[in-house]
């Protein structure tokens, strides 16, 4: 009898500039950037997420790279006040405050270090979640960010392929004029964007999907399928969160090993596993915290964090 296949397993090449820990990672976009960004966190690599925060649509990660790049700086004309908070289009809700001394000081410093990052990076990893797009009816500007202003103020979009591979070639032009050797990873979020509807989300993914492919066929830009992983490899609703839209953490840490196998490099593997018993013994918690067998554990965890500091300038 032969063996029965119960899985559509995706075969992916291992690349080459692989991530290692000289590397320098900047990630863009939708909230999977946030979980691929706490990875290599916990691991300790170079990195840096997200700098506008979560952005989902190729056009705002458009803007805030170029913003990035040109070394913009925001004054009073760039914001808006609205529930006694100063707020800009462009960014999470993160940066808002009531002081506009703050969020434009907040804004424009994080744009410098972010430019720097970019400058220095290894690698740019992209994640798009969607191509449906608001825009101010006043100024059709595409926001990344409503801040819960009246739904009457905008209009929705679906952004074309034609659309959303200008706004990909832009940004990539944008980044190469400073760091012309930087590798890009694109990747589509298997978030499920479901209030825009089923047939609207699937619309949305196909178009964000078409337009990658058409923009990675050059040296500098690859493809890593996330979305195809959860979609066509895992393809089981226990790999969700109880709200059916986001992968849950088997789902994450089971992208994260493919990513790990692709583009990160082996001669890290030591090191992952000395930071992750680390990691796990400073989340222990202990039955009795003034116990001499706790205070030896506790002495042992602080030579280990301080050897890595020693041996390969890593801080935990």
């Amino acid at each position: 009898m032969s063996e029965q296949n119960f899985r559509t397993l995706l075969k992916i090449k291992g690349q080459k500039n692989k991530i290692d820990y000289k590397s320098n990672i900047v990630l863009f976009g939708s909230c999977f950037s946030e979980n691929i960004g706490d990875k290599f966190s916990y691991f300790r690599f170079n990195q840096l997420t997200n700098p506008y925060g979560i952005l989902f649509n190729p056009k705002s990660i458009e803007i805030a790279i170029s913003e990035c790049v040109q070394k913009k700086q925001y004054t009073e004309e760039n914001l808006f006040f609205f529930n006694e908070q100063w707020h800009s289009y462009q960014h999470h809700s993160d940066f808002s405050n009531s002081s506009l001394y703050a969020i434009l000081n907040n804004i424009n410093a994080t744009i410098l270090v972010t430019y720097e990052k970019i400058k220095q990076a290894s690698h740019i990893i992209i994640t798009l979640g969607t191509s449906w797009v608001y825009q101010t009816k006043e100024k059709e500007t595409i926001v990344a960010n409503c801040h819960k202003v009246p739904q009457k103020q905008f209009s929705k979009k679906l952004l074309s392929v034609p659309e959303i591979s200008k706004s990909l070639d832009a940004l990539k032009k944008q980044i190469l004029k400073i760091n012309p050797s930087v590798i890009i990873i694109f990747t589509v979020s298997p978030v499920r964007h479901l209030k825009d509807g089923m047939i609207e989300n699937t619309l949305s993914k196909a178009h964000l999907l078409t337009a990658i492919h058409q923009e990675t066929n050059d040296l500098n830009s690859f493809y890593f399928p996330s979305y195809e992983i959860v979609l066509d490899d895992l393809r089981d609703y226990r790999f969700y969160e109880k709200d059916m839209l986001h992968p849950n953490e088997t789902a994450i840490d089971y992208i994260w090993e493919v990513f790990k196998k692709t583009w990160v490099h082996t001669t890290t593997d030591s090191l992952q596993k000395e930071i992750d018993i680390i990691q796990k013994g400073l989340k222990h918690r202990p039955f009795n915290p003034k116990s001499i067998s706790h205070e030896k554990f506790r002495n042992q965890l602080q030579s280990k964090i301080e050897n890595l500091k020693k041996t390969h300038n890593i801080n935990i």
